[in-house]
């Protein structure tokens, strides 16, 4: 069993009670858009970090992690990118991936809304976490947390942070 930390859309900006909240977790999911090398650096020096670059990072973070990542986590395929899209509303090159690669997980960032969806069609979870950092129109910052065991997610939290400033 693994606890997992999942984020996205931090724009070089982690507040400080997304430490708190991960504290407890064995290992990080960022879904992109991390913003910069030293806020992706202080992530590894907090948890291990699993994490693919989004449409605004910059060459640094593109020459030190993947657009896509396929991963096993607990007895689960994990399918991570940052443009994504949810169920019945793919991005045409997240659909080819998960035809193509059928995770039992797919994880995408982008769209700074919090969204956990079973996808039957693909059965498949989709798991966004909305966006932690203070760059983009969200109002409430919001990260995720759970269990994996024997390939089945359990005990999902949703953090909302206090409304940015």
């Amino acid at each position: 069993m693994k606890k997992i930390g999942v984020l996205s859309d931090t724009h070089c900006f982690i507040p400080e009670q997304v430490y708190t909240f991960f504290e407890d977790c064995d290992e990080l999911w960022h879904a992109g858009d991390i913003g910069n090398l030293e806020t992706y650096n202080k992530l590894q020096d907090f948890k291990p970090v699993t994490a693919v670059f989004g449409n605004c990072d910059g060459y640094d973070l593109r020459y030190q992690i993947s657009q896509n990542q396929l991963f096993n986590c607990a007895g689960a395929k994990v399918l991570m990118t940052h443009i994504g899209g949810y169920p019945g509303r793919y991005d045409p090159r997240a659909r080819r991936l998960i035809e193509s690669l059928r995770p039992q997980i797919f994880v995408c960032g982008h769209s700074h809304i919090l969204k956990v969806i079973h996808d039957s069609h693909y059965d498949m979870l989709c798991i966004n976490p909305g966006a932690a950092g203070i760059q983009g129109w969200h109002i409430v910052r919001t990260a995720l947390r759970f269990r994996i065991a024997g390939g089945a997610v359990s005990d999902m939290e949703v953090f909302n942070l206090e409304r940015r400033t």
